[in-house]
This record gives structure tokens, sequence and C-alpha cells, in this order.
């Protein structure tokens, strides 16, 4: 336990140096988000497409661990909107409550931190984890937030959470890697060392956009963000790891990534939806941080207990 925890404590040593940056105004909000930006669409996207282009869709896609990771997350899901319904919340800000239950920050601290934890045949589970995020859960926030409102299932919603997959620097890095892959072309020289230097900056990047970030977020709602905290953090890892080891029986190395996966804190992402609809964003901004701060004892808690598996 104690191993780990120092492994992972550099990580949110620089998560502590962005709060720290953000919290005294050496970096002003916006300068935090053309930060954020930046790693987004650059570093990031670089990081993720050379490690795709170096995986065939083999190595990415796993039906059992597709299923045990979905099946976890839709149950944690249904769950927060269950306790969300019984205090009588609307349907829109259940929808922002589930969301903070499952789903994590996957791409600016799950890949890099599980890349060097597990090595780096992690990347090809943790690609399977983020399309699941960002394809399933992402689309339905906006569909449910809709229908929510009372503006039904149009065309329009449809298309717009399309829009928004496609456009995704995510998404669209990890289909141009695959395809690469698929072309059995070898990344030419001048290329790999562009993205080698250019994916350098996306681990201490993201981590320090995720520590400036959490110096801006609100901390109102408390013990509403509480209960989401425990749930992305306990619940969301222990439905993951009941449907990973008997429900769809997932070998033990691609289990032990995503119930780690599972147990990161809740991501930046949640906050921006809810800001972008109005819907309860200083609830998803109390999560983010709460849940970001305890994770720096929880998550390695649960590296070390599926590491003996």
């Amino acid at each position: 336990m104690l191993d780990i925890f120092l492994r992972t404590l550099p990580f949110f040593a620089i998560i502590g140096l962005g709060f720290g940056a953000g919290r005294t105004g050496f970096l002003s909000p916006s300068a935090t988000a053309a930060l954020t930006r930046f790693v987004f669409f650059f570093p990031l996207s670089a990081m993720i497409f050379r490690f795709a282009a170096n995986l065939t869709l083999q190595e990415i896609f796993n039906p059992d661990l597709l299923w045990a990771y979905l099946v976890g997350s839709i149950a944690a899901y249904l769950l927060a909107t269950a306790v969300a319904f019984w205090r009588k919340q609307d349907a829109p800000t259940s929808a922002v409550e589930a969301q903070c239950a499952v789903i994590g920050n996957v791409g600016f601290l799950g890949l890099p931190m599980m890349a060097i934890l597990f090595g780096e045949a992690s990347v090809g589970p943790m690609m399977l984890i983020l399309t699941i995020d960002l394809v399933v859960f992402s689309s339905l926030i906006v569909i449910l937030i809709k229908l929510g409102k009372g503006k039904g299932v149009a065309p329009s919603t449809l298309l717009l959470a399309l829009k928004g997959l496609v456009a995704n620097p995510m998404i669209l890095s990890i289909t141009a890697g695959l395809l690469w892959s698929a072309s059995e072309l070898a990344i030419p020289g001048p290329m790999n060392d562009f993205l080698m230097i250019l994916s350098g900056a996306a681990t201490p990047g993201a981590l320090f956009a995720i520590g400036a970030s959490l110096a801006i977020k609100s901390s109102e709602r408390l013990q509403v963000a509480a209960w989401l905290s425990f749930g992305k953090l306990f619940i969301h890892p222990a439905c993951v790891a009941i449907c990973a080891l008997w429900l769809f029986p997932v070998a033990a190395y691609p289990a032990q990534i995503a119930i780690s996966a599972a147990a990161l804190p809740v991501a930046g992402n949640v906050y921006m939806l809810a800001q972008y609809y109005n819907v309860a964003p200083q609830r998803a901004s109390a999560a983010i941080f709460l849940s970001t701060v305890a994770s720096i004892v929880t998550l390695p808690m649960v590296i070390a207990w599926v590491s003996t598996f």
C-alpha cells in the first residue's frame, strides 16, 4: 500500500502544484482554460494517437471487459439516479449526479497514471474504457437533460450528441491511430520524434491543468458532493469489480485496469456539461474537487487491492 501511495504521489503533487498556481493567481482562470484546451487538443491527442497507432483493434476491443465495465457503470449510474430521485431531485439534476458517479478522469489522469503504474499494455483497456465513457455516457447525459427539460429527443438532440463525439479529439485520435495501425505502415522517424516530443507535455500539462482548474471551482453543496465522491471512488469500482470478477469474468490484468479506472475521481468535463446546460454546476464542481482530494488516499488503496489479483 505504501509503495503504491508513493508511486501515485508525484501525480497528485503536480496537481497540487497546479492548484497552488491557480489559487495564488499565478495562473488566471483564462490562462487555465487556455492550458486545458492546449493539453486536450495537442499533447494528449498526440499521446493517444501514438499509443493507438502501435496497437491493433484486438488489443483494444475486449468483449468481456467492455461488458464488465459498461454493466458495472450502468449499475452505479442507476443507483446514483435512484438516490437523486429519492431526494426529490428533478431529472436533469439526477442525470448530472449520476454522471458524477461514473465518469472518471480517464483522459487527463488515468491514461498516463496507468501506463506508468501498470505498463503500456494498460493503454488498450484504458482506451476501451475512455470510448465507453465518451460514446455512451457523454451522449446519455445530453439526451436525459433534454428529456428532463421537456424538449424530447428530437433529431437535433441526437445530432448534437453525434457532433460532440465526432469533434472530440480523443475519439479522433483513437480512430486515426487505429487506422494507421491497420495500414501496417511504420511511423516515419521525424513523425515519431514529433509525437514523442509533443506527447511528453501531456502528463505534466494535464495534471497541472487539473490542479489549476480545481482552484477556481466552487465547493458548495459539500454534503451532496461527499455522497457523489463516495459513489465515484467506492461504489463505481465495487460495481465494476463485481462484474469483472464474477458476472463477466475478465482476465486478471484487464480487470485490474478496469477497477482502477473506475476508482478515478470525477472528470472535469462533467462540470463543463453541467455549466453549459445550467444544471447543478456547483454540485458537479464540488464533487470534482472532493473526489480528487480524497483519491490521493482512496486510489492507491484500490490499486494496492487489485495488484493482489
